[in-house]
């Protein structure tokens, strides 16, 4: 058994779908599972970009299926999944981000929503489904921008089209589970961590990307919104309690399990996003700046009224007394860990084998 409840028997050949896995977060739990002995499976579009964790770490080679299809394409969907057989399911596909939503708005809806809708109505359809994780965000909450932090009962929301196509899918997933799994032997649950940054994530309009990109190069770098609260963690700290939680809807009393968790870090990881900046501006000892420059054309669109909550905290007490997980990493242990991974990429280093030290080490703690 791994520490922390991780046990490696459950593991070892299992068969898991990972839904959006060439995605930054959907690549990082592919290698996770990989590590731990699992035959992996993958769901999602081809990335996009120069640069991106699938490519840079090369995950095709781990995969036993690399599916490149539309989460919105119901038929696509029930043939990757009679062909891979999972027993577990992490869906991650989306469309992931706030300044998207606005561009478009029903591609958001449809992949998020419908998407998730897609994955519930298989789940109906074939009995070796176990479990299924449902990936959503910190973000589904109403957010009334107060110092606050929101539990697992908090009121959902959101102002935004990514934040609200979000929310649906938790009222979605609850439907669901009422209507029609009460009596099956699959459970499902919801997570919603914090803000994610770890090595490899080149998602546009990312802050922490942002940051390395131009701390590297010793350029300005511009922050619009420096006094906005975020709960930052390592990408690894909430993969780690997904795996924790599929063990439990995958166990006799899983349907206790079948319910909303928050995976997000301690109350000392939620900063300001100029206090994030500067823990790496010292820690690479590059010679950039900060500016603050809240005019942004981005966010300043009058057809496109785009706006960001300034204080987003989450409470993750339930998760850590009922599935006894506790984040591991501190802000500088993330922050550090990040550097490398980015470092090693600059330095053309092999990523593949410094991502599974890297979780390694994670597990080691």
């Amino acid at each position: 058994m791994y520490q922390g409840s991780l046990k490696k028997n459950f593991w070892k050949n299992k068969k898991v779908l990972v839904t959006g896995h060439t995605g930054f977060k959907g690549g990082w739990l592919c290698m996770f599972l990989n590590f731990l002995g699992c035959k992996v499976s993958g769901y999602a579009l081809t990335p996009t970009g120069t640069n991106n964790f699938f490519n840079s770490v090369k995950i095709k080679k781990i995969l036993k299926n690399d599916f490149r299809k539309n989460i919105q394409n119901l038929d696509d969907l029930e043939k990757s999944i009679s062909l891979s057989k999972p027993e577990v399911i992490f869906h991650l596909a989306a469309q992931s981000s706030v300044i998207e939503s606005f561009r478009d708005s029903n591609n958001t809806v449809l992949t998020n929503v419908i998407g998730t809708a897609n994955i519930l109505e298989l789940a109906k359809k074939f009995k070796f489904i176990k479990s299924i994780i449902i990936i959503t965000t910190d973000k589904v909450y109403q957010n009334y921008d107060k110092l606050k932090y929101f539990d697992e009962k908090s009121q959902l929301g959101g102002d935004d089209i990514y934040s609200g196509s979000k929310a649906c899918c938790e009222l979605l997933v609850h439907s669901y589970r009422k209507s029609f799994f009460k009596n099956s032997k699959c459970n499902i649950a919801t997570v919603r961590a914090g803000n994610c940054f770890g090595g490899g994530d080149w998602t546009p309009d990312r802050i922490v990307k942002d940051i390395l990109e131009n701390f590297y190069d010793n350029k300005y770098l511009i922050l619009r919104n420096p006094n906005a609260t975020r709960p930052w963690q390592h990408v690894l700290e909430p993969l780690f309690g997904y795996l924790i939680l599929a063990q439990k809807l995958s166990s006799k009393s899983g349907k206790d399990y079948a319910e909303a968790w928050n995976f997000g870090p301690s109350l000392k990881q939620n900063m300001k996003v100029i206090n994030l900046a500067k823990i790496f501006l010292k820690k690479m000892n590059s010679k950039s700046n900060i500016l603050i420059k809240k005019k942004d054309k981005r966010f300043n669109n009058k057809k496109l009224r785009i706006f960001e909550s300034k204080y987003l905290n989450i409470d993750s007490n339930k998760t850590f007394r009922k599935l006894s997980w506790k984040p591991r990493l501190t802000i500088n242990d993330s922050v550090d860990l990040t550097i490398q991974w980015y470092k090693s990429f600059r330095n053309k280093k092999d990523l593949y084998k410094l991502t599974n030290q890297q979780i390694k080490n994670y597990l080691s703690l």
